[in-house]
Formats: structure tokens, sequence, C-alpha cells
């Protein structure tokens, strides 16, 4: 018997009054917001993902994984007791859990064209494709050798399509769908062709619901809270992240981003801004460093990554990739392409990057 992973999708759409908080308030209740989910990292599998410019009735989605279904719970008390979290309402869930398939897959690895394991383990890919999925009950009362035969060309005509993923989520007796099914894939347009495809096929006539359908983009959490607009969105380009008396742009350039109080000295960074340009802060045996706080091998957001003094590297909060942080090129893991690095000035406390 494997061990039951159980998957949750929760939508959640923010208050449009929120966007006319002034940015500064808007700032500290992201940051807030962004440090309570990280939290969560050992108790579940947490990816987020974008449905602003795709969806009007929802604007971010937070993909869970976990072995039981406490800590989605804990998370929706956290997430909704976060001053955030009072301007943001649900506006879709879906609940299942991965399990095995009843259908062997054709030419599929495994005894009996059946995976070894069946395993939840989002991508990097930059979208994700979810709806809810639901049979006519004509299609369970068929004998199973038809569905086999009906299901292996649904199979097959997936297959046209790697570069896309499915992720197969069973939902009976847990949720109101069936199933949810969610594709992830960086090509929009395969997805599309996929879908047409699949409607030549004997066993979409069984279909009885497959809407609402999402097309979320994946970023990081800080990446999804920016997306949302607002005066932090318009504050941000007017070099969002400071508005002291005594902060701004030096004539030689450099500008002032943080103090040395905020930034956190052993295991993680910090996100500032320069201009539109999101940086990632670190304190070394002090010194400062200050890198692209976006990962190039996913979309991950590395101020939430950690810091290994001895060796001045940073590991990537995703999958593990190392930066040296000092040049920042790669120095381990799944990364090959290096991120940008910043130059950096101290002036008493204050952080000025250049």
């Amino acid at each position: 018997m494997e061990k039951p992973q159980f998957v949750r999708f929760l939508f959640l759409r923010v208050d449009p009054a929120w966007r006319r908080l002034e940015a500064g308030v808007q700032r500290v209740q992201k940051q807030a917001f962004v440090g309570r989910l990280k939290d969560f990292r050992a108790r579940l599998l947490l990816r987020g993902y974008s449905l602003v410019g795709t969806r009007g009735d929802t604007d971010l989605l937070l993909w869970q994984v976990a072995d039981d279904l406490d800590p989605f719970q804990q998370l929706e008390t956290t997430i909704f007791s976060t001053a955030l979290g009072g301007w943001l309402t649900i506006s879709h869930s879906y609940l299942g859990m991965a399990r095995r398939s009843v259908y062997e897959l054709p030419d599929g690895p495994g005894q009996g064209g059946v995976p070894p394991r069946i395993q939840v383990e989002p991508q990097d890919c930059k979208y994700l494709f979810v709806y809810p999925f639901v049979k006519q009950r004509e299609w369970y009362v068929l004998p199973l050798e038809r569905r086999q035969a009906l299901m292996e060309e649904h199979i097959r005509t997936g297959r046209k399509y790697p570069n896309v993923r499915l992720n197969t989520i069973y939902s009976f007796g847990l949720d109101d769908q069936e199933f949810v099914l969610a594709f992830e894939s960086d090509d929009a347009s395969a997805f599309v062709d996929l879908v047409m495809d699949l409607r030549h096929t004997e066993a979409s006539r069984y279909t009885l619901q497959d809407t609402p359908i999402f097309t979320c983009l994946q970023m990081s959490l800080h990446d999804i809270l920016d997306s949302l607009g607002g005066a932090g969105e318009e504050g941000k380009e007017r070099s969002h992240a400071r508005d002291r008396s005594a902060g701004g742009t030096d004539p030689s350039g450099f500008t002032e981003v943080a103090t040395l109080a905020e930034v956190p000295t052993e295991g993680s960074g910090r996100r500032v801004y320069l201009g539109a340009e999101a940086i990632a802060l670190f304190r070394i045996n002090g010194q400062v460093f200050a890198v692209s706080d976006r990962c190039s091998h996913g979309r991950a957001s590395l101020s939430e990554g950690t810091v290994e003094a001895e060796t001045c590297t940073l590991q990537c909060p995703w999958h593990g990739g190392r930066y040296d942080l000092a040049s920042g090129r790669p120095a381990g893991g799944p990364v090959r392409v290096p991120i940008r690095t910043y130059r950096v000035r101290l002036d008493g406390d204050r952080i000025l990057v250049g």
C-alpha cells in the first residue's frame, strides 16, 4: 500500500478595494503573507500561480500537496489570519488525492504498463491548466475491457503532445467532482491543440462536465502578489521599496533599498526593488550580497532560499539549485544559467544597490 497524497487547488480573489490602499500598507501585508506561508514548507508542497489577465473571477491559485488533510486546514486558517487574508475570498476550491489508475497505460513503464508509483510533483512549466471533470454514469457500467480500449485511444492521442504533462487527481467522495485534471506546459497553444484533438476520441462522448477551466501562470508568491496591481505596483515602479527622506539615488548611481536591520543575518534573505527589478539581499559575515530574485532554472523567488556562509552560496527553495552569491554563477544542482548580481555599498546602516 502506498502512502496517499492529498491534493488541493485553492483559488483566491482579492477585494478590489485592497488596490486602493497605500503602497506602504500593501508592502507590509504582502511581506507578512509570504512569511507566514513559508512556515508551511515542512508540512506540504506549495506552488503558487497567478490568474491575473486570464480569468475574471479569481486572482491566484495555491496548489497544495500533503500526506493528510490537516495541513490544508492549517494553511487556510493561517491565510485568513493575516492582514492580507482579510481582503481575500475563496472563489473556487477543489480537493482530491493521487492514486493508481484502474487502466493500463499502453507501452508505459512498470508491470502491465502501470507506473510503479503515483506521485504529484509540480514541474517548472510556465502554465498550469486546471479543471474539474465528471463522467456520465453510463461510462461506469461499460465492461472494463471496453473502457480500457477507449482509454488507450485517449492516451495515444495525448502522447502526441509530449510537452503537455497531465496530473489526474481523484475526488470521488472527497469533493463534488469526480476528478481534477491539471495539465502543465510551457506552450499554451499546444494545450489548445491537445484539447481539440481529444474531442474526437470516443471516450470524450462520456464527458458530463469539464468546466470551469483555469489558465494559471506559475510565479513565486512575491510575484503573484505584485501581479495584483494597485498602489503597490505603482510604488514599485517609482523605486518601490523606499520612501525615506534620506533615501533615493545618489550621484554615483546607487539607490537605497533597505537597512541592515531589515535583512536577516542567517539563513534567508529579503526581497527589495530597484526600479521595477526584484532583488534578493543576503548578509553573510557582515557582507551584503544582492542578486536577481528569480531563479534561472524555474520561477522561484530566491529571497525565499537559504544561504551557506562557509561557501557563500545560495540554494533555491524549489529544486535545490545553488548559486555563488558573489558571481551569480551556478554552483550545483539543476541550474545551468547564472543569475544577475548587483553592486552593493553600505552607508552607515543604509544598503545601497547599483
